[in-house]
């Protein structure tokens, strides 16, 4: 027992100090001065937009300038004749616009995924338009489809419609046209996403399905379509928001017209604030366009189950 009691007792293990929390949370500093400026240039517009939507604020008539309520919201659904013409053409430009970008976009991407000699110029040429701008897009469409020097002199002189003809001015062309200058700048950016996402699919599918007497329709179906789902639906999604808020190609190519055919939802609310100085009436637009575009993009992702495992 005393040689047990003179066993010398072991050293404690020392103290764990705690952790510093400086360390942890040092990442979080160095990026909240970047956050809180992107949250002052988002949130400061957001708000002001709703703020204004409540108001009567045209700086031209200072008189009127006031608290309005509702009054905006209710002008815009019972009065605003030119806001349901607007809207109506703002949905048929974007299901045109994307539907038709998509299909030529997955038809280039299928295309350039291919082995063929040039395929790294192809791939070059096929996403060069999306590198321009949208300004610079909507001179290039208007020096074309000019009635002086443009396409249709061209075709003129070759026989095929007369002088002097501008597809930008006549209501029964000047829709096609838009929507072709828009499809040059707008399916590369669909070929690009969808390409990325094709590059991750196993060649050991096609090759089993190959094996199983499969063909290439049933292959696309089967195996190409669905692993594109998601890219899909992000692209579509994306492009749809970009299309509806378009105003810079046909502010350019029309500024809307003629006789309105070609107004969009977002270029009467820059029409009304810019040109009419009616900056309250143009934010409660702007409120409603926000809550549309928000509304379908959830309905959008519900219904196809975007990021979703297939059954």
């Amino acid at each position: 027992m005393a040689q047990a009691a003179a066993v010398a007792k072991p050293p404690a293990p020392p103290r764990r100090r705690r952790a510093s929390a400086t360390p942890r949370r040092l990442p979080y500093l160095l990026i909240a001065p970047a956050a809180l400026l992107m949250l002052g240039f988002i949130a400061y517009p957001v708000i002001s937009v709703f703020y204004y939507s409540l108001q009567n604020f045209n700086p031209t008539k200072p008189w009127r300038n006031g608290f309005a309520g509702f009054d905006n919201f209710v002008q815009i659904f019972t009065k605003d004749t030119q806001f349901w013409d607007t809207l109506t053409f703002s949905a048929k430009w974007v299901i045109v616009e994307v539907g038709l970008q998509l299909l030529f976009g997955l038809a280039l991407a299928l295309i350039v995924n291919q082995t063929f000699v040039g395929r790294a110029v192809g791939r070059a040429l096929v996403f060069s338009p999306w590198a321009v701008s949208g300004v610079l897009t909507s001179a290039i469409w208007v020096l074309l489809y000019n009635s002086q020097t443009g396409v249709t002199r061209y075709l003129a002189d070759m026989g095929l419609g007369s002088y002097g003809t501008s597809w930008l001015s006549d209501t029964s062309t000047v829709f096609p046209a838009a929507i072709v200058a828009d499809l040059w700048r707008g399916v590369p950016f669909f070929a690009i996403l969808i390409l990325a996402d094709l590059q991750s699919v196993s060649k050991d599918l096609y090759e089993a399905a190959e094996v199983d007497g499969a063909s290439r329709v049933k292959q696309f179906w089967h195996i190409t379509l669905p692993h594109l789902k998601d890219a899909i639906v992000l692209s579509t999604l994306l492009r749809g928001v970009w299309e509806f808020n378009n105003v810079d190609l046909l502010y350019t190519l029309t500024g809307g017209g003629p006789a309105g055919e070609t107004t969009t939802l977002p270029l009467y609310i820059a029409n009304t604030s810019v040109d009419a100085h009616n900056f309250g009436y143009a934010s409660a637009l702007t409120t409603v366009a926000f809550v549309i575009l928000l509304f379908c993009s959830i309905v959008y992702l519900r219904l196809s189950k975007f990021g979703g495992e297939e059954k």
